[in-house]
């Protein structure tokens, strides 16, 4: 008989989430994924003028800040047709990468590192070992004796006061943690420099876009314009000041993030073979090279890979009804014409129907409603999104800037490509796929000067922008990569304003319910024959659904198989 826990909410991630696994001999036999929090920016938005919708979906998160806003207005672009300057779209993926160099960091140290890293056993380690290890793998300056030696004392003195702060709480000491004493701290190390560089890697998006959280975008380009001898617009100084960022961006990345990233694999090289879940993947593409519509330039290509058959990649088209449909015979909305049928997000709905029990309560009703996600599905297939989705199918497609980096760090770690195929493979395809941004960053930054230089420096189009120049119906969709995956909008326009707007986001592709077809989604699926050491303390769980990077939350509340309270602990 199988065990049932539940873990409510899952912690660092963003958002709420609840996972409820059925453990027997002491692995996963089956998984259902919850989330337990609706927002409802489709009711919103309606009836709003679709130049604002930006401002309203980009706050759906504070973390993947700028990527809704960049749907969102392509998706109005789209509708309108309305082509935007070549020195708008550079602007646009320096804040796209600046983004993504932040994110993938962040998650790396800050809400996955501490799966895999014991902080405790940081207190054992030997300081001069510690340097031995970092001196050997890197480069980066910070790694003297006397330097892990201080921070070591900083984190003993924590450990003695009863204050660990922000490592308070965890699995410590879990008999799934591998790695040595050195290597913990040189972890601790690292995340705590990343806490420091990833505020700076955000500037970007301060000059270009005002602010961070929450740039300023524009329909029809970006809401800065450029004029290098100009204090209030962007001038010499602030351009070399995106080009120090964006070299010291890289330099962290390859200096402490690969490094420490190809430091701790290999003692977990068991987990390349755990969490593998759906063998098809959708990507979306993006960083245009050529405007939008050509995709063929797109240094994220678009495609499908399915049955994880690399050498074929099939189109994808979000305008297709056939494609992308959307279901919620497992969500707590409803739908006019049934519960059993799909829909395209343009003829979407958002009718809230909660059926649940109420909270608190002791296990799902699987057999119904359980979760506020809808289920999204290309052509009746559960897809898998993110990093690990994009890296392969750009290795399928022959990108030679894939293919390289793909080859190099597998050669080192001894593992077939096959192995990105799981939990350890996601979380290393999502560090490939920052090497790969960085670069590409510096690549826009010096077309973005070139056409400076050239004496282009247009940054926004009039055209279409008014709304007496509108069609009295039009309709439009903006596709993106957020970090985590395939990001849409959807829009229809009616007398100058939204009459219906439809966001499918990574995490409705990942962490969504079952379809009508009994479908597991990635979450659900990539849990399946994970080892449970502890069902008191399932460290693996945490492991499989944050390499997922879902993000942040507050708590955790675990339950035996009867729904009685076991334990509880406070997170990060």
């Amino acid at each position: 008989m199988a065990n049932r826990i539940v873990v409510d909410p899952i912690t660092r991630i963003e958002g709420h989430l609840r996972v409820e696994a059925e453990i027997k001999d002491g692995k996963i036999v089956d998984a259902y994924s919850s989330g337990t929090m609706v927002r409802g920016l489709e009711l919103i938005l309606k009836g709003r003028d679709p130049r604002d919708a930006w401002a309203f979906t980009e706050r759906v998160c504070g973390v993947c800040t700028t990527v809704h806003a960049l749907a969102s207005v392509r998706s109005v672009e789209n509708a309108l047709n309305i082509k935007i300057p070549a020195n708008a779209e550079l602007i646009r993926n320096l804040m796209f990468t600046a983004q993504y160099m932040q994110d993938h960091v962040v998650h790396f140290y800050h809400l996955h590192a501490l799966d895999w890293v014991d902080v405790v056993s940081a207190l054992k380690a030997d300081p001069k070992e510690t340097s031995v290890i970092a001196q050997s793998i890197s480069n980066w300056p910070k790694s003297s004796v006397g330097y892990f030696s201080d921070l070591q004392k900083k984190l003993t003195g924590f450990v003695n006061s009863g204050q660990l702060g922000i490592f308070a709480n965890g699995y410590w000491g879990h008999k799934a943690y591998k790695l040595p004493p050195a290597v913990n701290l040189l972890a601790v190390a690292h995340y705590l420099e990343a806490l420091e560089w990833q505020k700076e890697i955000v500037k970007i998006h301060t000059i270009f876009g005002g602010k961070n959280p929450h740039p300023n975008y524009l329909v029809g380009g970006v809401p800065c314009s450029i004029n290098i001898e100009e204090n209030n617009a962007i001038n010499a100084e602030r351009l070399a000041y995106v080009g120090t960022l964006l070299d010291e961006a890289k330099m962290f990345i390859e200096q402490v993030y690969i490094p420490d990233l190809l430091a701790i694999a290999p003692m977990y090289t068991d987990w390349a073979a755990i969490g593998g879940g759906l063998s098809n993947y959708l990507v979306y593409g993006d960083l245009p090279t050529n405007g939008f519509d050509d995709v063929a330039s797109f240094k994220f290509p678009r495609g499908i890979i399915m049955n994880r058959n690399l050498n074929e990649v099939i189109p994808v088209d979000g305008t297709d009804p056939e494609q992308i449909q959307e279901f919620i015979k497992h969500s707590w909305y409803e739908y006019g014409n049934g519960d059993a049928v799909g829909k395209h997000p343009w003829d979407g709905e958002t009718k809230l129907n909660y059926t649940g029990p109420q909270p608190p309560y002791e296990f799902l009703n699987v057999e119904e409603k359980y979760s506020w996600l809808k289920t999204p599905r290309w052509k009746g297939n559960a897809m898998e999104v993110g990093p690990l989705s994009r890296m392969l199918v750009g290795y399928a497609s022959g990108k030679n800037d894939f293919k390289e980096v793909v080859d190099s760090t597998l050669g080192k770690l001894g593992v077939p490509v096959t192995a990105l195929f799981s939990t350890l493979g996601r979380t290393a395809a999502r560090g490939l796929e920052t090497i790969l941004v960085a670069k590409w960053s510096l690549e826009f930054f010096q077309s973005l000067l070139t056409n400076i230089k050239n004496g282009e420096t247009s940054t926004f189009t009039k055209d279409m922008w008014e709304p007496d120049t509108w069609p009295k119906e039009a309709k439009g969709v903006g596709l993106s990569e957020a970090p985590r995956g395939a990001l849409a909008h959807w829009i229809k326009i009616k007398d100058k304003q939204i009459d219906n707007y439809q966001l499918v986001v990574p995490s409705t592709w990942n962490a969504s319910p079952r379809d009508p077809k009994g479908q597991r989604s990635a979450y659900e699926e990539a849990l399946i024959g994970t080892p449970i050491a502890d069902p008191e303390k399932p460290l693996e769980i945490l492991r499989t659904i944050h390499s997922f990077d879902p993000c942040i939350a507050c708590a955790v509340h675990l339950y035996d198989e009867k729904g009685t309270y076991v334990h509880q602990i406070q997170t990060f």
